[in-house]
């Protein structure tokens, strides 16, 4: 589910360093990388929050589920960066609800 969506001038690609330099002054386990796409994954414990461009040419802030580690995110990037946040999580193209 895509929780929000990153608002910045800057290509995806450019603001990769920027945004992999912010997260790790507030997150101590970040997985990441820039090919194509960029994306990053903030680990808390079981849960996994994605912040990535797969689906939009901005970095969308993702998660399985709703949840504290979501919220957590969303306050550190906020304080930064503007960000829209979406009332009601969207579906990813393959979360389509169904099967």
């Amino acid at each position: 589910m895509i929780f929000a969506q990153m608002q910045y001038e800057k290509e995806y690609a450019d603001f990769h360093q920027e945004l992999a330099a912010y997260l790790a002054l507030h997150f101590s386990k970040i997985k990441s990388g820039l090919q194509g796409d960029s994306w990053f994954w903030i680990l808390d414990g079981e849960e996994k929050v994605a912040i990535d461009t797969f689906s939009s040419m901005k970095h969308q802030i993702k998660s399985k589920k709703a949840g504290p580690h979501v919220k957590k995110v969303i306050d550190t990037l906020s304080l930064k960066y503007k960000l829209l946040v979406y009332e009601k999580p969207k579906l990813e193209e393959h979360e389509d609800g169904g099967a």
